[in-house]
């Protein structure tokens, strides 16, 4: 098998702004792995939270093509890669992922098989995915919310973590006049104390909040616990949730654990902590970063196990270099294509990396 890489620049819509930071672009890193004329893809994404910038990844990407060339075929390299056999130590969870994606696109189009039967759900998942409102105006924020409702999205996620705590129960109050029948997440982005937690939590339940994410700086899951134990909303672990092990500490102790696929280390890491919560009281949320179509595609295909889908990544670019899984009209879906699902935009501009 033979791994090439390119890299292309996805430049926001408008600036995403969260408690921690703001940002405008990120670059992407696609991989494709070539078996037999049929070709796979996997993507991952820049993040200055994870430590990853574009030389990283590119580095990395060339390291894993390097041990892609051992394997003699698709199945065997996904065998080997969720036996951890594949990667070299010390490979972040991102690359893993896209290893993965690129594989399960590849095996399952050989096979002429899309990637969800691969994975043991028989109908395509078709998903309302949330919408993410940043840390804007309460004005620009109501203006989203009507435009984004009138649009078919039913859940929206409203960013918190102001400086100022009114300003963001302005803007809860806005969205909630402004798409009255839609879900409201909150997501803090870790913006807050324990003791700020616990008096802020309340009010936003009086205004119909339906659950936070991650209110606590992370660091302390103890203290994320205890938050979840006496709060009026349900409190979903992100920050704190990273691996396994930590899903395992938190799993009956929150509400919710928002697994991401770059975080994780892709579907088959997502699935076992699926698996792992599974009766515990505590739900699984699918999450994502800001990432083109292909990097959200292989968790559109495992959907369906969650109780919360937040996979609005793509539809935060200005432009996307992929297409195939919706998301415009508040659903995503899998649909029945072999593999991923996804094809690239001709009119797509990619700036060539090394390879």
């Amino acid at each position: 098998m033979k791994l090439t890489q390119h890299t292309v620049r996805l430049v926001l819509a408008e600036p995403l702004r969260i408690s921690r930071s703001t940002m405008t672009a990120r670059d992407a890193v696609c991989l494709t792995v070539e078996h037999d004329g049929v070709s796979g893809h996997g993507e991952a994404v820049t993040s200055h939270f994870y430590g990853l910038d574009t030389p990283t990844l590119q580095r990395l990407a060339a390291r894993t093509g390097e041990r892609l060339a051992r394997f003699a075929d698709p199945g065997t390299a996904l065998h080997a890669l969720r036996a951890g056999e594949l990667d070299a130590p010390g490979t972040p969870a991102a690359m893993t992922a896209a290893t993965e994606s690129a594989l399960l696109d590849l095996a399952a189009k050989r096979t002429d098989t899309p990637v969800h039967r691969l994975l043991g759900a028989p109908v395509a998942p078709r998903t309302a995915t949330a919408r993410t409102i940043s840390l804007t105006s309460p004005g620009r924020a109501a203006a989203q919310a009507r435009s984004l409702a009138g649009a078919g999205f039913s859940v929206i996620k409203i960013k918190a973590g102001d400086r100022d705590h009114e300003t963001d129960f302005d803007r809860v109050r806005a969205v909630r006049a402004a798409a009255p029948a839609a879900h409201l997440l909150l997501d803090p982005n870790g913006a807050w104390s324990e003791s700020r937690a616990r008096t802020l939590l309340p009010r936003f339940a009086e205004l119909g909040v339906e659950a936070v994410e991650q209110p606590l700086a992370p660091g302390d899951p103890e203290a994320l616990a205890r938050l979840a134990a006496r709060s009026p909303v349900p409190v979903i672990a992100d920050e704190d949730a990273v691996t396994y092990e930590d899903a395992r500490r938190l799993a009956g102790r929150v509400h919710g654990i928002n697994v991401k696929l770059a975080k994780c280390g892709g579907v088959y890491a997502a699935l076992r902590i699926a698996a792992l919560i599974e009766g515990s009281g505590t739900d699984l949320m699918l999450g994502c970063l800001t990432a083109s179509t292909l990097g959200i595609a292989p968790a559109v295909h495992i959907s369906d196990r969650a109780r919360w889908t937040d996979l609005d990544g793509h539809l935060l670019l200005a432009h996307d270099p992929w297409t195939g899984i919706g998301g415009s009209d508040g659903f995503v879906a899998a649909g029945e294509r072999p593999g991923l699902g996804v094809r690239p935009r001709t009119e797509a501009g990619l700036r060539s990396a090394a390879s």
